[in-house]
């Protein structure tokens, strides 16, 4: 039946043509865009997985760069243990040279001296972006990775010893203060807490290693800080130290007050009569080549003692930069891999997103021709109801 009002070819050709022309669209996208998954909209499912796999490209990106920076810092210290290394070897020679008693062992001594002097300054020298791996115990960590799992995202470290090269054991690093009647040092206070009355004693600051004695009428107790404690965990230890060396606490005794913030140990005294009390605090550190410090060859004793710390001090040098050395391959190891990692993400993406432009070229064409095509159908199918007039000729 035909009918003016109703063209079915016009429609189908019509709904062809659309079709073609939502390909076409769709095809001329991936061309410029590069991307078969350009949005969500496109495929959910990948562009989700995509999308998790970009971040973690991101992520490792920065570890990268901790990787580097790791490295560089190792590499200081390595480079530092090296020298540290040769110079101890000039200072054997010096020492092996005291060992014969016709010498002038004073010079050899000066000697000795200005060399340890430059192995301190090869150590304070020693720091990258603020950090000096020739110096201090605690160990560092260098973001190494980022594990994805079922259960969430974690990252893993590679841990860096360090290994302490000073001549000397540092100075005290603990400054104290005090209240009342207090006679204030760097390292110790004096006082006198009356009866009914209270002190404080402040730790000011703290270090791992540091020792803080404490003597309150005649009970003494000690707290050693670790390598994590602040001044409040000083004033805690310090608190629960003299409970544990047996101090008289309570009614007739002391009350003592730990103010963990502040780093405060407040002592109230109530025996009856003034107490007398002390604290000192000592840094407990002592550097990897201190002996070198004391070294003294103008005695035969010394000399003889020298030629045995000499070799000691080579030998802790030379496990220092062996194990600075195997921190810093390990690290361009893993930096290495996380480089390829990137690749192989970077790769999986591209297979999940990326458009085949030879594949997109050729349906482009091919959808070209379709949509000329469908516009001729479309023509024709218009030009079908205008037959209707030879009826009513």
């Amino acid at each position: 039946m035909s009918s003016i009002l109703t063209n079915n070819s016009a429609m189908v050709a019509l709904q062809t043509l659309r079709s073609t022309n939502n390909s076409l669209a769709e095809v001329q996208s991936q061309i410029a865009t590069g991307k078969k998954v350009a949005s969500a909209k496109d495929n959910a499912a990948i562009f989700a997985i995509s999308t998790v796999m970009e971040a973690d490209v991101t992520g490792f990106q920065a570890i990268s760069d901790s990787l580097s920076l790791g490295s560089s810092t190792v590499a200081v210290a390595r480079n530092a243990s090296e020298s540290i290394v040769d110079v101890l070897e000039e200072i054997k020679g010096k020492v092996v040279a005291a060992q014969e008693e016709n010498v002038d062992r004073t010079k050899i001594q000066a000697d000795i001296d200005q060399l340890s002097e430059q192995i301190t300054g090869i150590v304070e020298a020693a720091q990258f972006n603020g950090l000096n791996l020739l110096k201090g115990t605690d160990a560092v960590n260098v973001l190494a990775s980022l594990d994805r799992s079922g259960s969430g995202v974690n990252a893993s470290q590679i841990q860096v010893a360090r290994n302490d090269l000073q001549v000397s054991a540092g100075a005290a690093a603990a400054n104290l203060t005090g209240s009342d009647n207090v006679q204030a040092g760097n390292a110790s206070i004096i006082g006198s807490v009356a009866n009914g009355a209270d002190v404080d004693v402040v730790i000011a600051a703290e270090a791992a290693g540091d020792v803080f004695t404490i003597d309150i009428g005649g009970t003494v107790a000690k707290y050693s800080a670790g390598a994590t404690d602040g001044v409040g965990d000083v004033a805690a230890g310090i608190r629960a130290a003299l409970i544990d060396a047996g101090l008289s606490v309570g009614a007739g005794g002391f009350t003592l007050d730990a103010t963990t913030t502040a780093g405060t140990l407040t002592i109230t005294n109530n025996t009856g009569a003034a107490v007398n009390y002390t604290v000192d605090s000592t840094d407990n550190t002592t550097g990897g080549l201190a002996e070198l410090d004391g070294m003294d060859v103008t005695t035969d004793l010394g000399a003889s003692d020298a030629l045995d710390d000499i070799e000691t001090l080579i030998d802790t040098a030379i496990d220092a930069a062996a194990s600075f050395g195997s921190s810093e391959k390990r690290i361009e190891i893993q930096n290495d891999f996380v480089s390829t990692l990137m690749d192989s993400f970077k790769s999986g993406i591209g297979a999940l997103v990326d458009a085949d432009l030879e594949e997109a070229s050729a349906r482009f064409q091919a959808l070209q021709v379709q949509q000329q095509l469908g516009t001729q159908a479309l023509s024709i199918a218009n030009q079908a109801p205008q037959a209707l007039l030879s009826l009513f000729r």
